[in-house]
């Protein structure tokens, strides 16, 4: 059986830069030639949440389980990995090309505190799950008063 990989990290800011994203992005968006070639592309996700849990759902068909990594924290989730180019067998001439290759990550900041020992990743049919239980909200703690 195949694991998907969740670490937890504290800092996912220090993960990327942000200037760095806006320009390769500002370039993009003037000619899709200037693709940085480390974020080569962006799967499609879903990101909803109920009274308990958020659920986050990618596209990621082709991807294999190994090559996909989670890194959690309590406000944020990184999904990254790398989808291998598949070779043709035969020689000849692309005459569309559009299924994208390489290396993607995406970085999500939460609409809340999850609780990042109940959290849990699947994959079927091409698609990641993750399953993340928010913290509660009207837990409360009554405080001694030490002293005289």
């Amino acid at each position: 059986m195949d694991y998907i990989k969740i670490r937890f990290e504290h800092n996912l800011e220090a993960l990327g830069s942000r200037l760095e994203k806006t320009v390769a992005d500002m370039f993009q968006a003037v000619n899709p030639v200037f693709i940085c070639s480390e974020h080569t592309w962006k799967p499609q996700m879903d990101i909803y949440e109920t009274r308990k849990e958020i659920i986050i759902r990618a596209e990621l068909s082709g991807v294999e389980k190994q090559n996909i990594e989670i890194e959690i924290n309590r406000r944020a989730v990184k999904i990254s990995g790398n989808r291998n180019e598949t070779p043709s067998g035969e020689s000849g001439t692309y005459r569309l090309a559009e299924i994208q290759y390489g290396y993607f990550e995406r970085t999500f900041y939460l609409p809340a505190a999850i609780d990042t020992d109940n959290a849990s990743a699947s994959q079927a049919n091409g698609l990641l799950e993750l399953r993340l239980a928010k913290l509660p909200f009207d837990v409360t703690h009554k405080i001694v008063i030490d002293g005289a």
